[in-house]
């Protein structure tokens, strides 16, 4: 979107910052994205004034980040939002930063930057706390984080509006799969907010979130990880409900992901096919006025895992056929373009004369609990889930948690960054995978991680519930449903529609190398809930009876 100002960005790299440090000059650091229309206005506003674009270009170094092809910087360097401006020494430290600004505010922010240059110069960096050399405070995985955190959906919650939060409101997809399992009728109003609020009625889908607390104010983005996640929490709302309510929007977004952000081959640079990143969708009453919605059909990892998930969860509650082909389609895709199952490298992008870096926590965890998803849902996966794993483990878990990518790169990168939703994510997939593997290394590292994160617990709310999820498996175990047949059967089918989401379900039980103690006859499924088992079923009738006399 450069071409919408009159400043001269470089690239995100060590030659901006070597040209910064020669000149002597701080850096300006604009944190953008295809997708973000507020992006679009600062730059055809703000950075196309001609006096703001000479100050720019001639007092800073400044350089263009796209946030999704970056996350490390993304995470390092954002001020709550994009577009982010935000001002660093040459050494990448954090002079000051601020989010949308106009040309009056900028304006007036380059010449506090200036002032501040002037008298502190570099001394005026600093570091941002969750970069600093302390590690998270451990503890001991117990009952009171998933207490504690139930309590939070109870105290956060907007009784009037519903939802969580006091100003903006976002989805909090895996907020809501928390609460579906503790707190019911909140995730449910929550939806139902969603539903009503954030659901494209013209087309389907979702969009990013409301600006005000009584869901006004909607940004208009529509990105894969948003309408993923949103959908598989809807699903799951069905899994719970058998209500129709909330299957539609889940089925209505299938449409989205597979029509609207579908590549095909060679579309907008990516190898595909697969998803693409993000739909601007604009206002219904606006559509009619643009040529043609902004797309990145740029094909990332961790998104294209995320919404196989998404599909193939659909695909098992409802045997829709389209979802699962898709899924089927975007695991193939990853396999062959941003994924070794040799070796678990997985790559966060490749476009046509460009690729992404690898080893990125956020796209190993979405991979493994995608193949796991995979896995269960059509009996193939469980190689490449523990493929990438054990390198995620390898490279990535660092000192009791796990980094979010390399610690390498101009910068803060060279810091270690340890988010807890990513680690929460990726140790919530690894005890998926011990469930379905019985490989018990997997949960010993998920344990690990989690009590890398339990001295703060007191200080945790609802945007990172499902880090309860995470303590209340540790504590309880992981439901998995053993079944002796082929994936596709009604047992295995009725085991899918079992009303936890938090399950693994493993199909094939009944052969020879399918791991201790899961081992079944052919033609029957087992319940296996912490150290109780249930009787052989036979029938899906008999599994549901089995279901409630394990888990009562």
């Amino acid at each position: 979107m450069s071409d919408e100002t009159r400043v001269e960005w470089r690239d995100w790299g060590p030659e901006a910052f070597a040209e910064a440090d020669e000149r002597d000059r701080p850096v300006l650091l604009s944190l953008s994205a295809t997708w973000c229309e507020g992006c679009h206005e600062m730059d055809a506003i703000t950075y196309a004034e001609p006096r703001i674009a000479a100050n720019v270009n001639e007092e800073f170094v400044p350089v263009r980040v796209d946030v999704d092809r970056h996350p490390r910087v993304r995470e390092r360097y954002n001020m709550g939002g994009f577009p982010t401006t935000a001002f660093l020494t040459p050494e990448g430290t954090l002079l000051t930063g601020a989010g949308y600004l106009d040309v009056d505010g900028m304006r007036q922010v380059l010449e506090s930057v200036r002032e501040m240059w002037a008298d502190k110069g570099r001394e005026a960096g600093r570091v941002p706390r969750a970069l600093d050399a302390d590690l998270p405070p451990r503890g001991e995985v117990t009952d009171g984080i998933e207490s504690h955190l139930a309590g939070q959906l109870e105290a956060k919650y907007d009784a009037e509006n519903a939802g969580w939060g006091t100003d903006a409101k976002f989805p909090l997809p895996r907020t809501v799969e928390f609460a579906l399992k503790r707190d019911r009728s909140r995730a449910l109003r929550t939806l139902d907010a969603v539903r009503d609020h954030l659901t494209d009625d013209v087309d389907g889908g979702f969009f990013r979130y409301a600006g005000t607390r009584d869901w006004g104010d909607v940004a208009y983005e529509k990105p894969l990880d948003t309408n993923a996640a949103v959908t598989r929490a809807f699903a799951n709302a069905f899994l719970y409900t058998g209500d129709e309510a909330y299957l539609e929007p889940a089925v209505d977004a299938v449409s989205v992901l597979t029509d609207e952000l579908w590549t095909g081959y060679g579309v907008g640079g990516s190898l595909g096919p697969g998803l693409g990143r993000a739909y601007y969708a604009a206002p219904a009453a606006d559509r009619a006025d643009l040529d043609e919605p902004r797309r990145d059909l740029t094909v990332f990892a961790g998104g294209n895992a995320l919404a196989a998930d998404a599909l193939l969860a659909v695909a098992a509650y409802t045997d829709d056929e389209h979802a699962r082909e898709y899924a089927d389609r975007i695991l193939d895709g990853l396999e062959r373009d941003l994924i070794d199952a040799e070796s678990g490298v997985v790559t966060h992008y490749r476009g046509s004369d460009e690729a992404g870096e690898t080893d990125l926590l956020e796209d190993a965890a979405r991979v493994v609990g995608a193949y796991v998803r995979a896995a269960g849902v059509r009996g193939e996966g469980a190689d490449v889930a523990r493929t990438v794993a054990d390198r995620a483990i390898d490279r990535l878990h660092v000192d009791g948690s796990f980094v979010d990518g390399p610690r390498s790169g101009p910068g803060l990168l060279d810091r270690s960054f340890r988010p807890l939703d990513a680690n929460v994510e990726m140790a919530s997939s690894l005890l998926d995978l011990a469930a379905l593997t019985g490989e018990e290394r997997y949960r010993e590292v998920a344990r690990e991680t989690a009590e890398a994160f339990a001295g703060a617990t007191e200080r945790l709310s609802v945007q990172v519930a499902d880090y309860g999820s995470l303590a209340g498996r540790l504590r309880r175990g992981t439901t998995v449903i053993a079944v002796g047949t082929e994936p596709g059967s009604d047992l295995h089918r009725a085991a899918w529609r079992v009303a936890d989401h938090e399950k693994v379900i493993a199909p094939n039980a009944h052969e020879a190398d399918a791991p201790a103690p899961r081992t079944v006859s052919e033609g029957t499924a087992v319940v296996l809930a912490g150290d109780g088992a249930s009787e052989p079923a036979e029938t899906p009738d008999q599994l549901m009876d089995r279901v409630g006399d394990v888990l009562g």
